[in-house]
């Protein structure tokens, strides 16, 4: 075996401890964000809260207006704050009440508590009971018998609303109908449901008939019944803090006052400092400029790191608010009237060119983040970037006057064509493209389909009503 030494050149990109912080700040969406500089203040002494008139007349002066139209002035107006988010009881508080109240041994009750925290938003119990026995005895060293839980199970799915802790839709709408008082109507439903739910969901009355054998007239009477439950008993209530999406919280208020549009960052953020403490000691230790006494590396760390979270913070807010201003320049016609069809297409690569920021930059900036809208709507970020679809006006060329489409304009236009359909004859996607191409939109029926689906369309078998 034999030995050598080579010499060989790499290049590498590696980020600075900085440029990772700032990366992380950026992802994070108002609450995070909040929540972030709310531990940065109790764990560093060094940072502290400015002035409150100076922070103020911070906030005033970030709040600048943005393409005014017409010769008036600003003058002094107040800042709109967005709406609180709902503190409402949650479904999950609604259900852990109702099952304290009642007289129930120790396990049972327990489990049912663990149960009803293992609910999704809607009240439906996604996972069979075995994984949750399961995780109970490899998560806690709980081994409880399966016998027990299937006994907490039931209590938790007698509480209201009527249809929580069911395993899928089916079972969410026996459970509300074996509520409802005993009637012709509710039987058959029942009957419907436990042997001929897949003939109801695909709106086949006709084979529910002659499966059944029941007259036509009852068959309608029990599907009115059925339509009017609920197929999601626990998105009614508000206050939903343990779900997995959470409250929305707006991270960009765009507001319009007197033909002029503003934009205001919507966290809590206050005005950072140094503490004064802490600046006189680091211009006393860098006055002596000797051997650094014993001790003094905690006041030169806590001071430096403050000094970097806030300037990370300014890097931020900049950042957001440049990127925010950019979006609303180039769909400046859209957020002054609200209309989709005044969309313009717009990718990260044309953000990237007013703002100068990569496009990677763009993207942390705008991913699981909202803007709250003039008109009052809280949309997605992501719903101002769109594809392009060129309508067959000139031939589908852009540069010969065809139209520049957008993929929002295309869902717009199926729900405007979906609203006005038949209910009884509803359109196919084949039929939604040759309504489209009629209107000047050169799809194909998979496009349609695509656009359906993301616009939450159902297909026609699933809009036809009985």
């Amino acid at each position: 075996m034999a030995q050598d030494l080579r010499l060989t050149t790499r290049m590498g990109l590696h980020l600075t401890q900085q440029q990772l912080r700032f990366v992380e700040l950026l992802e994070m969406n108002a609450p995070e964000l909040d929540d972030a500089v709310e531990r940065e203040l109790e764990d560093n002494p060094a940072l502290e809260v400015s002035d409150p008139e100076e922070e103020s007349e911070r906030k005033e002066a970030e709040r600048q207006p943005l393409y005014p139209r017409g010769g008036t002035e600003r003058g002094e107006r107040e800042v709109r704050e967005f709406a609180p988010p709902d503190n409402s009881e949650s479904l999950y508080d609604y259900l852990r009440t109702q099952l304290s109240q009642r007289t129930l041994s120790a396990e049972v009750e327990a489990l049912g508590q663990y149960i009803i925290g293992n609910l999704d938003s809607n009240g439906y119990l996604n996972r069979p009971l075995e994984s949750l026995v399961d995780d109970l005895m490899y998560s806690r060293g709980v081994d409880v018998p399966l016998a027990l839980a299937e006994e907490a199970f039931e209590e938790v799915r007698s509480l209201d609303p009527a249809g929580v802790g069911a395993l899928n839709l089916r079972d969410c709408l026996l459970l509300q109908l074996r509520r409802l008082p005993a009637s012709s109507e509710r039987d058959d439903a029942i009957l419907i449901l436990e042997e001929q739910f897949e003939a109801f969901s695909m709106r086949h009355s006709h084979k529910i008939v002659s499966a059944l054998h029941l007259t036509r007239q009852r068959i309608d009477a029990a599907n009115n019944l059925i339509l009017t439950l609920n197929p999601k008993p626990g998105a009614a209530f508000g206050g939903a803090v343990e779900t997995a999406a959470g409250i929305i919280v707006p991270d960009y208020i765009v507001s319009r006052e007197d033909n002029e549009l503003f934009i205001t960052l919507n966290n809590r953020i206050p005005e950072l400092s140094v503490g004064q403490s802490f600046a006189e000691a680091m211009r006393g230790m860098e006055a002596r400029r000797g051997r650094p006494k014993r001790g003094t590396e905690f006041i030169r760390d806590r001071y430096k790191s403050a000094v970097d979270f806030i300037n990370l913070i300014r890097q931020r807010q900049q950042t957001m608010r440049d990127i925010m201003t950019a979006i609303v320049s180039h769909q400046r016609e859209y957020f002054e009237t609200g209309d989709v069809y005044t969309m313009k297409p717009m990718m990260l690569k044309d953000i990237e060119r007013l703002t100068g920021y990569d496009k990677s930059v763009i993207s942390r900036a705008t991913n699981n983040k909202y803007a709250a809208m003039p008109w009052g709507d809280v949309v997605p970020m992501r719903s101002f970037f769109s594809d392009t679809v060129t309508s067959p006006a000139t031939g589908g060329d852009e540069d010969e006057g065809g139209d520049i489409l957008t993929n929002r304009q295309i869902e717009a236009a199926l729900r405007e064509l979906v609203d006005g359909e038949d209910k009884k004859h509803p359109l196919s996607d084949e039929k939604l493209r040759r309504e489209l191409e009629l209107r000047g939109y050169d799809v194909s029926r998979r496009t349609v389909a695509k656009y359906r689906d993301r616009a939450g369309i159902l297909v026609a078998r699933l809009r036809r009503e009985l």
